[in-house]
């Protein structure tokens, strides 16, 4: 399972080469707040598989508030044959610590 840093995604974002973001979040957490990514929430994804199948071969970055919800994610879609799958590290409570102190997430 590959990791990718805040700041890595956020320059890959501001280049306009960011890959399909995952927030896994429930989604009154993502409706505080939230960066460019699709809100699938952890316990719905394994329904969502087949909305997901065109990224199989594709880069996923999933993202939750600290790492822990999505570093499951990550396990679980890696196991279902999804090849190139990354943990957000430290998520969403890294991305307010180092990209946006004004991030809505607790």
């Amino acid at each position: 399972m590959a990791d990718i840093t805040v700041k890595e995604l956020k320059e890959r974002m501001d280049q306009g080469t960011a890959p399909k973001i995952i927030d896994v979040r429930e989604t009154w957490e993502y409706q505080k707040d939230h960066i460019e990514a699709e809100n699938i929430p952890m316990g719905i994804v394994p329904a969502k598989l087949p909305d997901l199948e065109p990224y199989r071969n594709e880069e996923l970055v999933v993202t939750c508030r600290s790492g822990g919800r999505s570093g499951q994610i990550t396990f679980f879609l890696t196991g279902q044959g999804f090849t190139n799958v990354r943990n957000l590290q430290g998520g969403m409570l890294a991305w307010k610590a180092q990209i946006d102190p004004s991030f809505n997430v607790e």
